[in-house]
């Protein structure tokens, strides 16, 4: 890996990107100083002291922790720019004018120390041009570094190089960018607006052609274009309100401003489209004004109408033909599409094929190859395949012989032909851009492979493109058993010998008792013949909790007694994992809810995803943790008291019990170590794709270590004193009206098993015994009518009943 070492970064501008940069960078732990102009009244630092303070304000939040924003240095270009000489990174991020950053730069330079990478947040800004204003010794270090909006959530970011930046440059910063910050890489070339932008703005611009021409309204428009067509779910118009489109209407003008019809042979297509110019004319920016393509009034949501120039309802849906199509396989569903005879279906070709021909019109100037196209508006744009891989997998040459047939019949935005590499030579007979030998490079007439760096050897499985044959983690390694829904299977890989894995495969991880027997098996095999046990699995999700579905069957044959085995079953697997002779490590990533949590607190050690969303939810279906959640919350207070110097329970035991009973979920792995989910010992990952390594390398460690696991005692509980405190402050809630009487009931349960039941305080007791007042009390509940509605109402519709 490099030994390129950030130990400090400052951030030039405080504005909504630059101080969400900082926000993230705190995130990660990472040292960070906000600057911005000396503020003419008031402290200097005033700017940057409102920058920090509206970071708190901002949904979806940038920090993962609010308290961590005085983390953050301020500074201001008058009296601070001595700092800039402890930092090994200066991004700078003011507004974009280039005359602006040029200034800045004149004025930072003689300060940015000799080792120093200065890089420039521009979302489409000329990187050559910028550099010309650096001193000679400064120009290697220099590169473009494009983050996307937020930065927090945001998989990807741009590194764009100018002529004199050192190739060591952009790897050293790729390795920060990868590993320590979490990010998605793509090497764009200097470029209007990169690769992300260049081709997602085009993308949203014919659109927008498209829609005009085809007469559809927004609402419909969104829906054809969200999750049906495998892109973000928010679809075209309220992704653009949830943009900015001011935002939008920049990175328009950078296209007019620095393309023209030779340089772009779709460049008429760049004019600012008349709705939205009467938007900004409107001052109606999107979701930030609260207006913008749609409106919210009350629980109503309008839509603007260009003819009217007014908001009227919206709502309407695609036709459901479309919808079907959608589903069909690549090939079969492009064809049904373009032979359509109804607006909708010839509209959603028309995308299609615009987005195939503008990628690879304009392959050979923005990226090294088409992977970067591909990874770029997936990761920048949320799509689950980028346009090259839809057109690969539907069959590379006939969508090709479709497409060049519209351009030829003046259907399509431009005349301009697909190149001859689409047609001849190694990707027609490859069948596509895309092969194990690499992606097809355009400019350099040949396949590259994905660049290798030190730091991608962390990436067991990294993200790849169709036609790749990457190895896939559903597959791979030697698989010992694969019954339950678990996968229990070992790496095939020098460095991780001796540690089992079990990856759960049932429908979004649900813990059914099939499950929870093969965890347990998983666990006697771990302790018999390996060294360590790492539960992870390869996708967007640790594990939703119990299968309700599973067991309600069970409830209406066998009744409650069949139901309270399930749970005395699935508490004595938790048990068996925390007692393991050997460490079981749990990989986080994505929602870790209701026994999936459990699952997690219970193992030896967790290395969580930066966003890991844990939390009880039991509550939600009417409810209370059954796997051994609300007695993990007893026993952490207890040692948690016992480290003070305290020595009443309560106060102790408020957050968890808050958390349980309110079904509070940390958003995101700070989150979760606040509510208790994580500790301090464990480890918080940013790159999600070294989830799986670093997991690993604890559970080996752990073991060489000469691992031992906790011995079982006995711990303190509030008993019926405390129960009875909670239960006050519960009745009032109650008759305020913040709770329904089953609320208060289901709190009150939770109350009684978290402080120990009907024992004196201080009562000295065993985990099994409260995971006995766990059984009873989530037995009692499962029987209960406003339970069993709330059961069957998130079944059905997938959304939480109160009753």
């Amino acid at each position: 890996m490099s030994r390129f070492q950030v130990k400090k970064v400052a951030v030039l501008g405080a504005g909504v990107m630059g101080a969400q940069i900082a926000a993230y960078l705190v995130n990660v732990r990472v040292p960070v100083v906000l600057f911005d102009l000396a503020a003419k009244e008031g402290p200097k630092n005033g700017i940057v002291t409102r920058a920090i303070d509206n970071l708190k304000k901002l949904k979806p939040a940038p920090l993962g922790d609010v308290a961590d924003a005085v983390l953050i240095e301020q500074a201001n270009y008058e009296d601070d720019l001595t700092k800039l000489g402890e930092c090994d990174l200066i991004i700078e991020a003011i507004a974009e004018r280039m005359d602006w950053k040029l200034d800045l730069y004149k004025k930072i330079a003689p300060h940015v120390a000799k080792h120093s990478i200065l890089a420039s947040n521009t979302s489409g800004l000329s990187i050559t041009k910028l550099s010309e204003a650096l001193p000679e010794a400064l120009k290697p270090r220099f590169c473009g570094i494009h983050f996307f909006n937020p930065p927090r959530y945001m998989f990807l970011v741009e590194l764009i190089n100018t002529p004199t930046t050192e190739p060591k440059v952009l790897d050293d910063l790729e390795a920060f960018v990868t590993s320590t910050l979490g990010k998605g890489v793509v090497r764009a070339h200097d470029t209007p607006n990169f690769i992300a932008n260049r081709v997602g703005i085009a993308g949203m611009l014919a659109t927008l052609k498209e829609v005009e021409k085809f007469g559809l309204t927004p609402d419909v428009v969104d829906d054809l274009t969200g999750k049906k067509l495998g892109r973000a779910s928010s679809g075209t118009f309220r992704t653009a309100d949830v943009v900015g489109l001011d935002t939008m209407a920049h990175v328009v003008k950078t296209l007019q401003d620095n393309l023209n019809a030779e340089t772009d042979p779709f460049y008429a297509n760049f004019s600012t489209p008349p709705v939205l110019a009467k938007l900004l004319e409107l001052g109606n920016l999107g979701q930030k004004t609260k207006a913008g393509f749609f409106k919210k009034v009350g629980r109503d949501i309008l839509r603007f109408d260009l003819q009217s120039g007014e908001y009227v309802p919206a709502g309407a849906k695609a036709d459901e033909v479309y919808g079907r199509m959608l589903k069909k396989p690549a090939g079969e569903r492009l064809k049904l599409l373009r032979g359509s005879e109804g607006p909708q279906g010839q509209f959603l070709w028309a995308i299609l094929r615009d987005s195939f021909h503008y990628a690879a019109v304009h392959l050979e100037t923005i990226a090294e190859s088409a992977r970067d196209i591909d990874f770029a508006m997936r990761w920048g744009f949320g799509m689950k395949q980028g346009p090259f891989e839809l057109w690969q997998e539907a069959g590379w040459a006939q969508v090709a012989k479709w497409v060049q047939e519209d351009i030829d019949a003046g259907k399509a935005l431009s005349t301009a032909p697909l190149p001859k590499w689409v047609f001849e030579g190694p990707v027609a007979e490859a069948g596509g851009v895309h092969t194990p030998e690499g992606s097809w490079s355009a400019s350099q007439n040949k396949f590259v492979p994905q660049r290798k760096l030190p730091v991608h050897d962390r990436q067991l499985f990294p993200e790849s493109v169709l036609g790749a044959n990457a190895a896939d983690a559903n597959t791979a390694g030697t698989t010992i058993s694969d019954e339950g829904d678990v996968r229990v299977w070992t790496l095939d890989k020098e460095g991780f010998e001796g540690v089992l894995i079990a990856s759960i495969h049932s429908k979004m991880h649900a813990i059914s008792p099939d499950v929870a027997e093969a965890l347990g098996a998983a666990v006697d095999l771990a302790e018999a013949e390996y060294k360590g046990l790492v539960i992870w699995s390869p996708d967007e999700m640790f594990s939703v909790g119990a299968d309700l579905q599973a067991m309600l069957p069970a409830f209406v044959v066998a009744g409650i007694g069949a139901v309270e085995g399930a749970e005395e079953e699935l508490q004595n697997v938790m048990l068996k994992i925390r007692y393991a002779n050997v460490p079981v490590v749990s990989a986080v990533r994505g929602m870790a809810l209701g026994g999936g949590c459990e699952l997690a607190v219970y193992s030896s050690k967790r290395v969580a995803a930066m966003e890991s969303y844990i939390g009880l939810v039991e509550v939600g279906v009417g409810l209370i943790p059954g796997a051994g959640g609300l007695t993990y919350i007893a026993r952490r207070a207890a040692e948690n008291a016992s480290a003070s110097t305290g020595t009443d329970l309560l106060p102790f035991l408020t957050e968890g019990f808050t958390a349980a009973a309110m079904a509070k979920v940390g958003t995101g792995a700070l989150d979760s170590k606040k509510l208790g989910f994580l500790l301090d010992s464990d480890v918080i990952v940013p790159n999600k794709d070294e989830l799986l390594y670093v997991a690993l390398q604890q559970a080996k460690a752990m073991a060489d270590a000469g691992y031992r696991p906790p011995l079982r005692r006995t711990f303190r509980v509030a008993g019926r004193s405390g129960a009875a405190t909670i239960k006050g402050q519960l009745v009032n809630m109650r008759d305020g009206g913040f709770i329904s009487a089953h609320d208060f009931h289901i709190a009150s349960l939770i109350a009684n098993v978290v402080t120990g039941g009907d024992v004196d305080a201080g009562s000295l007791v065993t985990e099994e015994y409260l995971m006995a007042l766990e059984r009873k009390a989530f037995c009692s509940l499962i029987v209960h009518p406003k339970t069993q509605e709330r059961i069957m109402g998130m079944l059905s519709t997938g959304k939480p009943v109160r009753n």
